[in-house]
């Protein structure tokens, strides 16, 4: 498990300096950049919602959940936080429909995630894309809840602040106009950073409680969900540089 964790970490890391943020240089690298990346906002909500369902209670009628009162609650505060933020006008939204408005803002065409969420077909979708999200989805819609877990916390709530960082720091450098973009990236910096990434920590500790089988699965799901995400850029480097063949940055 040790030999897990480096790895895990070693692709983190990998993840925070991928050489496809220095090339999201101008509107039309940024526009294909939000063109691969609104999916991954998209399939997050699927993690938490597969959470929601599985530690409350969402059916009727209602019962207590079988989980400690504490994780019940975080999981709702980071629900809150995801599915009824405020925007840049201080008004209810949530972090996709907010994505959306990004995309929009930059010219960025929505039609192929409005034609995703008409009926979920994945065949059109680039390979980098599609296995990201099939991935994530697998384990949403029928995984145990350690695994679903595990890739909410290492593929998401842990790594997002450090990979924002490193995506922010360039979009500022290039001066590039995309205020809702920018308030996204950093509302996530803040949420993930300070708090979410502690309460989906705290979250799938308890689910694991020291089982080492369980944790060592949970490690396995860290790893495959970094992975897929290290391919996901690459994927959008490759369009951006038309590059055949990407080594980690």
């Amino acid at each position: 498990m040790d030999k897990l964790l480096e790895e895990i970490d070693s692709l983190h890391k990998s993840l925070e300096t991928h050489r496809v943020y220095q090339e999201i240089n101008d509107l039309d690298a940024l526009r294909i950049f939000m063109s691969f990346h609104v999916f991954a906002v998209w399939d997050f909500m699927s993690l938490l919602k597969s959470l929601q369902r599985e530690i409350t209670c969402v059916e009727l009628p209602w019962r207590p959940s079988p989980y400690s009162k504490e994780i019940v609650r975080m999981i709702n505060e980071i629900v809150l936080g995801e599915e009824s933020d405020v925007d840049l006008q201080g008004k209810a939204c949530d972090h996709f429909t907010l994505y959306l408005e990004a995309m929009r803002e930059v010219g960025c065409s929505t039609e192929q995630i409005d034609s995703f969420l008409i009926d979920f077909d994945l065949s059109p979708l680039a390979d980098e894309i599609k296995n990201f999200v099939s991935f994530n989805l697998g384990l949403a819609l029928g995984d145990e809840t350690h695994k679903v877990a595990a890739a909410f916390f290492y593929g998401r709530e842990k790594l997002i602040p450090d990979m924002f960082d490193g995506l922010l720091s360039f979009l500022k450098k290039q001066s590039l106009h995309c205020p809702k973009l920018i308030y996204y990236i950093e509302r996530h910096i803040e949420l993930d950073g300070d708090e979410h990434s502690i309460l989906a920590k705290k979250c799938l500790d308890e689910l694991c409680a020291g089982d080492e089988e369980k944790l060592a699965q949970a490690y396995e799901v860290g790893k495959k969900s970094l992975e897929l995400r290290v391919k996901l850029w690459d994927g959008v480097l490759k369009k951006l540089t038309n590059e055949d063949s990407l080594a980690l940055s």
